[in-house]
C-alpha cells in the first residue's frame, strides 16, 4: 500500500475487512503513535491498526463494530501451558518442564499463575515450592536431639562449675568458689582410647581428673611384661602424689576407653592448696585411698599362692549385675591378654584356667556376661 502522506492513510478492503486510518478511529481506540517504535520488539505479529469486522447483517440489531482484542505480547494460552505440563507428566519432555519453569516467572500475573499452579500439582516436584514464593521456614528451636556430642560419644565438659556429671565421693566436690577458681587452671582434652598420658619414671608436670571414661595404670619390667595394677574411673585423679612430692610417675597412664581429663599443672595445684583449705582435705583423701588400694593389691599379687587363685580373686571383684542374684552376671569387657596382665600370668595360662573353671561348673560364658554359678567356691579358690 503506498501512502501519500505519513498523517493520512487510505482505506481499503480486503475480503470484507476495513482498515482504517488512526485518524479517524475515536480517540480512546488509538494504540500506539507511529514515532513509538516499542512494538517491533513483540515482532511482525502485531500491527498498529486496529482491525473492524464488517457491519452486522440487520443493522438494527447491532450497529457498533466489533473489534478483535490484541493480546498481551508478553502472555501465554494457558492451554498450551496444560498442553507442554501434559508432556512432561506422561512423556516427561525436558523442553516442556523448561517451558513450565520460564512461563512460571513471567512478567505477566495470568501467565505465571497458571504455570506455578501446573508446577505446584506436578508429580516431579512434589513437595517443592517455586523459588519466587519461597515458603516460611519454621523456628528452628534447640533440643536435645539437635545438639553435638564431641568426638567417641561423650557429652563436652566446658565448665567444672556447670558440671553435671560430679558426685559425692569425685575429687572436684568442692565449693562453689574452690571449684571456681579449679575451672579455672585446669585444662580439658578428650582422648581416645589408647592414648599415654605419662610414663613410669617421667619427671612429674601435673595432675589428671578423669572426667569420664577409663585409665588403667600398669607398671612394666625389664623383660616387657606388662601387669595392670588398677583401672581408674571418672571422678578420681592421676598422678597426684607424683605432682605433689616432685617425684617421678610410680607408673603409666593408659586410656582404656575414650576420656575427657581435666589437667592441672604442678605449681597451680600447690597454689590451690595454699588458697582453699579443702582442697588440701580432698587430696589427702585421695591419697590414704590410693594406698589402702595398693596394700591390698600387694596382699593379693604375693600372698595368693597360685594363678588359678588370683584369677578366681579378679572375677569375684568385678561389678555384678544383680548381685543378689542366685548366679550373679558379670559384664566380661575384658580380654584374655588384660586378665592376664592383671594377675601377671601369661594369655595362655588364664585361657586354660578359664576352661578349666567351665568344666568345673564354676562359671558358664552367656554372650558377653560371665555367669558365677558357684561363688563360695570361687571365694574358697581365692584364699
Amino acid at each position: 500500500m503506498l501512502l501519500s502522506n505519513r498523517s493520512q492513510l487510505a482505506s481499503l478492503l480486503v475480503d470484507g475487512n476495513v482498515l482504517k486510518s488512526p485518524s479517524l478511529l475515536p480517540q480512546p481506540a488509538i494504540h500506539r503513535r507511529f514515532g513509538d517504535h516499542a512494538h517491533l520488539a513483540a515482532g511482525w505479529s502485531e500491527s498498529p491498526y486496529e482491525v473492524v469486522l464488517p457491519e452486522p447483517l440487520n443493522p438494527a440489531v447491532d450497529d457498533t463494530p466489533e473489534t478483535v482484542p490484541v493480546p498481551h505480547p508478553q502472555e501465554i494460552d494457558p492451554f498450551y501451558l496444560f498442553a507442554r505440563y501434559i508432556e512432561w507428566e506422561q512423556e516427561e519432555e525436558p523442553s516442556a518442564a523448561w517451558d513450565l519453569l520460564a512461563a512460571a516467572q513471567s512478567p505477566h500475573n495470568d501467565t505465571r499463575a497458571h504455570a506455578r499452579a501446573l508446577l505446584c500439582s506436578s508429580r516431579h516436584l512434589s513437595g517443592v515450592t517455586t523459588a519466587a514464593e519461597p515458603s516460611p521456614k519454621p523456628e528452628q528451636r534447640p533440643d536435645k536431639e539437635t545438639t553435638m556430642n564431641a568426638p567417641y560419644g561423650l557429652d563436652i565438659i566446658d565448665d567444672c562449675t556447670a558440671c553435671s556429671h560430679s558426685k559425692p565421693g569425685f575429687f572436684c566436690d568442692f565449693s562453689d568458689a574452690a571449684r571456681q577458681a579449679l575451672n579455672q587452671v585446669s585444662h580439658k582434652s578428650i582422648l581416645p582410647a589408647g592414648a599415654v598420658l605419662f610414663v613410669e619414671g617421667q619427671a612429674p608436670r601435673g595432675m589428671f581428673i578423669v572426667c569420664s571414661g577409663k585409665v588403667n595404670l600398669y607398671t612394666t619390667s625389664r623383660e616387657g611384661k606388662i601387669l595392670i595394677l588398677k583401672t581408674v574411673e571418672a571422678g578420681e585423679v592421676l598422678g597426684l602424689s607424683a605432682a605433689i612430692s616432685n617425684v617421678g610417675y610410680e607408673t603409666t597412664a593408659e586410656t582404656a576407653t575414650p576420656c575427657q581429663l581435666s589437667f592441672v599443672d604442678r605449681k597451680q595445684i600447690l597454689e590451690l592448696l595454699q588458697s582453699h583449705n579443702e582442697v588440701g582435705v580432698h587430696i589427702v583423701h585421695c591419697l590414704s585411698r590410693d594406698f589402702q588400694s595398693a596394700y591390698r593389691d600387694i596382699h593379693d599379687l604375693v600372698l595368693t599362692r597360685s594363678s588359678a587363685g588370683k584369677l578366681a580373686r579378679l572375677l569375684l571383684s568385678q561389678p555384678a549385675v544383680d548381685p543378689e542374684a542366685v548366679e550373679p552376671r558379670v559384664h566380661s569387657s575384658m580380654t584374655h591378654e588384660e586378665m592376664a596382665q592383671r594377675i601377671g600370668a601369661s594369655r595362655e595360662t588364664v585361657t586354660r584356667l578359664l576352661s578349666d573353671l567351665k568344666k568345673k561348673q564354676l562359671i558358664r560364658s552367656d554372650g558377653p556376661m560371665l555367669v558365677i554359678r558357684n561363688r563360695s567356691a570361687l571365694e574358697a579358690l581365692a584364699v
